[in-house]
């Protein structure tokens, strides 16, 4: 597989097993309306995903004429060690503070990419960046509310996003770490590197945090990181995720509705 397709295809994955994690809500909100809005948050990374496999997919044909990929069997025929999604987004829901910050975190993230890969040389990527960029604002601006009012709100609500820091921030140092697919995208200006958005995604994440008085964040003395789900190596939550997943698909191989 050519980098600039596995490029693309970690942009999906994010969006597609954070888009997984949310609908795990479904039903199960605090409050009817924010069950809601986290399952049309859900809806809107599924099709920010699909919109990227269904791009990857076609590139993949042109090079390998006749395999007929599909968005189905990147989505749901690729092991574990083949998803190439941040380590933050396959994290376990845990409480609502939890999911929160993790939404937070990417989706902060996120919306500095797509505001960059605007400029891509890659007009389909650029494209389905624009598209995306409205719905992640929406996002960005639900997850930040929601960090402030837990953060500045009762005690137990402050302790357990203090409880979510401690769980997810030692996810955040893979975000910024290139690696060759990356590299090889931002040289061809399909890309960027994630680097170049450090500073400015710390910058508005401690501010959120100052008003939801929390801790701040800082990029110095970041933890080693031993997993890398850039390059296959997950976490054991994802297994667990794709298994519940990918049943259908590979129990009843080609099935459709």
């Amino acid at each position: 597989m050519d980098l600039i397709s596995t490029y693309i295809i970690h942009l999906a994955d994010n969006a597609l097993i954070l888009g997984h994690r949310n609908s795990e809500w479904t039903g199960h909100g605090p409050i009817l309306e924010q069950d809601i809005a986290i399952s049309n948050i859900a809806l809107d990374l599924v099709g920010q995903a699909r919109n990227f496999y269904q791009l990857a997919a076609a590139q993949l044909n042109e090079l390998m004429p006749g395999e007929n990929i599909t968005e189905d069997d990147l989505a749901y025929l690729r092991d574990v060690n083949e998803f190439t999604n941040l380590i933050l987004v396959e994290q376990s829901n845990g409480d609502w503070a939890k999911t929160i910050l993790r939404q937070f975190y990417f989706s902060t993230y996120q919306g500095l990419l797509y505001n960059e890969l605007l400029k891509s040389a890659s007009s389909e990527i650029a494209g389905i960046s624009e598209k995306s960029l409205k719905e992640t604002r929406y996002h960005i601006k639900w997850s930040s509310e929601w960090v402030t009012r837990l953060g500045d709100g009762t005690e137990e609500s402050h302790t357990r996003m203090l409880d979510a820091m401690q769980s997810l921030n030692p996810w955040i140092a893979e975000i910024f770490t290139p690696v060759d697919f990356e590299y090889e995208a931002a040289s061809s200006g399909t890309g960027i590197l994630p680097e170049i958005l450090k500073g400015e995604w710390y910058r508005r994440v401690n501010s959120i945090l100052d008003a939801a008085t929390l801790p701040q964040l800082s990029s110095e003395n970041q933890p080693m990181q031993i997993l890398s789900g850039k390059n296959g190596v997950h976490s054991e939550h994802l297994g667990n995720l794709l298994a519940e997943m990918q049943f259908l698909q590979r129990e009843y191989p080609g099935s459709s509705w």
